[in-house]
């Protein structure tokens, strides 16, 4: 059994026993602002137009005050929406087919999408501009815990390749999320895969060059996404659509400003980031698709996920879209 889903699985059992947690719309701020709570799984600029909404004021104008926690894993993040202490969750589409696959009535369903594509990059410990994947085999690459979306993206464009994970190339996955970039410049591994800033910081650093971005080889996947409780949704569903209706300004915002323009804008989330490199990264991800102009998740991607999660073998049910995911606020919003 795999370590993702030993996080998740007590939890999802035991939660059944827990009490939805009160609905926000009895939570107001000294302005008569509902106060939402979001639990995000990890602070990285991937989240741009996130946060961009958030500094552009578009929750407040929907009459939202957004408190923002970060769990540092999407297990953390699960369990904070699990017991009420997290309205909404910022984390990928996996954890809640996890959740829903062992039975939880009061499972989380996802109303907006905000990355489409995989947003870590292969950093190489060499400087190699002519890099292909067959360069792996033989080597040692730092990747994420089992059962997340980042190692099984990775573990899916090895297959794509032909590279067999512990026949072609040895995966380290028994490292925290913030500490596989410092393990790396300590000198494990030959390549590592990491999401910026952390990506940036290793070539800073002088100790590794990226080679490759792993969006670049599978096609769009709702890969992190906004999801509560059915319970939640249920009672709150003017929450939702608020919530959703900000979003829906800040990926067009995002998607019609150039990457100056956003870095001045959530610089306030990165102050140990210079705008330069803020710019810099930005660039990256919009120039490989990361955003789409809307928060509608899309069937395909939906299913390809599946693909990708089975490949994995994380995968224990197949889920029907309907399910899981509720279009109705994204396509509102629009």
């Amino acid at each position: 059994m795999k370590i993702l889903k030993r996080l998740f699985m007590p939890m999802a059992l035991v939660m059944v026993f827990v009490l939805a947690a009160c609905g926000s719309s009895d939570n107001q701020n000294e302005d008569g602002l509902i106060i939402v709570n979001v639990n995000e799984v990890v602070r990285s600029v991937f989240y741009a137009p996130f946060y961009a909404a958030v500094e552009l004021g578009f929750f407040e104008d929907e009459g939202l005050e957004i408190v923002l926690e970060t769990g540092q894993g999407a297990d953390r993040s699960m369990v904070a929406l699990i017991s009420g202490d997290a309205d909404i969750g910022l984390m990928g589409t996996e954890a809640a087919i996890y959740v829903y696959n062992e039975g939880r009535i009061d499972h989380a369903m996802v109303f907006a999408q905000l990355t489409q594509r995989a947003g870590n990059f292969l950093v190489s410990r060499e400087y190699n501009p002519n890099f292909t994947w067959d360069d792996v085999r033989g080597k040692t690459i730092i990747g994420g815990r089992p059962g997340g979306m980042p190692q099984m993206v990775l573990e899916y464009v090895l297959y794509l390749h032909g590279i067999t994970p512990g026949v072609d190339v040895e995966i380290i996955t028994n490292l925290a999320f913030t500490t596989t970039a410092g393990a790396f410049v300590g000198g494990i591994g030959d390549f590592t895969a990491e999401f910026d800033p952390a990506a940036l910081e290793i070539e800073h650093s002088g100790h590794g060059q990226v080679v490759t971005g792993l969006a670049n080889y599978t096609g769009a996947i709702p890969y992190t996404v906004f999801m509560a409780n059915r319970s939640f949704i249920a009672e709150n569903p003017e929450i939702i659509q608020s919530f959703t209706n900000a979003m829906q300004r800040g990926m067009v915002w995002t998607a019609e400003h150039s990457p100056a323009e956003i870095a001045n804008v959530i610089a306030p989330f990165f102050s140990h980031n210079s705008l330069e490199d803020l710019t810099f990264i930005v660039n990256r991800y919009q120039s490989q698709d990361t955003w789409q102009v809307d928060p509608i998740v899309n069937h395909a991607g939906f299913y390809l996920l599946q693909d990708i999660m089975e490949h994995g073998g994380e995968l224990s049910n197949r889920v029907h879209f309907d399910v899981l995911v509720d279009n109705t606020f994204a396509e509102n919003a629009q």
